[in-house]
């Protein structure tokens, strides 16, 4: 990633919590799924412990989507060369 601008560990930084955040409340939604067929609801504290593990590769990954489509729309990358987003 060549652009100006934030980098993609920065974005990533400024997009964790949301990230975390996320994360955990899917966690605990997914436990209170789970517990439908006998699976024991996730408290508060394991699904934020779990939803900070989570959040972290999902924000990285999302942060590099960030810096792609920034550096597409500064012309930086063309639109043609989407790095493992397929041809759209």
């Amino acid at each position: 990633m060549t652009g100006q601008g934030w980098s993609t560990t920065r974005i990533a930084f400024a997009l964790y919590p949301f990230g975390a955040g996320a994360a955990a409340v899917n966690v605990f939604f997914a436990s209170l799924i789970f517990s439908w067929v006998g699976g024991p609801v996730a408290s508060t504290t394991w699904s934020i412990a779990i939803g900070c593990v989570i959040g972290a590769p999902a924000t990285w990954y999302f942060a590099r989507h960030i810096r792609h489509l920034m550096d597409v729309a500064d012309g930086t990358v063309p639109k043609t060369q989407h790095q493992g987003y397929g041809d759209r």
